[in-house]
């Protein structure tokens, strides 16, 4: 039979055990600030601590996050922009990167300045990324000439549920086969 050891946790040593978790993390995810609260919260609310109660978790954890904010370890317009990117190359449409980094308690003004950064550099970024995700999943120009009239509307609603708009999948949709080849060797 294995011992049961009690052991008391302080207030200083708790700070210190979730700092120590939120390096574990923030390491292995690169997460943003809310994804980082949330996780501390539910390690913190499954554990068995007597000396703190359970309403100053919250706090304990508001402490270490500002604290590790001040210290550059997660910094939420980084993580908007760095995220965008690697959307965008994936093919994301411009919507579904808003919808994405709101989900991950990313405030609006970062989401709203990272979109409009995307916006300056290339004014139709959607038409490009929906050519991108042509490629991937073999859709619209991608297609045998022969199949294009007959998944027309399935290749539409893959585009639509991408986020892309009704006009930019109906022009990447209407692309000749050359002009397709033609921009996906430019990108």
């Amino acid at each position: 039979m294995i011992p049961i050891k009690n052991k008391k946790k302080n207030l200083e040593a708790t700070v210190e055990e979730m700092r120590n978790f939120s390096f574990a993390y923030i390491e292995k995810y690169a997460p943003s600030k809310q994804q980082l609260k949330t996780y501390l919260l539910k390690k913190y609310l499954k554990a068995k601590i007597t000396s703190v109660n359970k309403s100053n978790i919250a706090d304990l954890i508001n402490v270490v996050i500002e604290d590790l904010e001040n210290t550059k370890f997660i910094n939420d317009k980084f993580y908007s922009n760095s995220k965008a990117k690697s959307l965008i190359q994936r093919g994301s449409s411009i919507n579904k990167i808003r919808n994405y980094l709101l989900s991950k308690g990313i405030n609006d003004k970062h989401v709203t300045k990272t979109l409009d950064e995307i916006k300056s550099n290339n004014d139709d970024q959607d038409f490009f990324s929906a050519i991108k995700l042509c490629k991937k999943k073999r859709i619209g120009p991608a297609r045998d000439e022969n199949n294009r009239p007959l998944f027309y509307k399935k290749d539409i609603g893959v585009l639509a549920r991408s986020g892309f708009d009704f006009e930019t999948s109906k022009r990447v949709m209407d692309l000749e086969k050359n002009e397709y080849l033609k921009i996906i060797n430019l990108l």
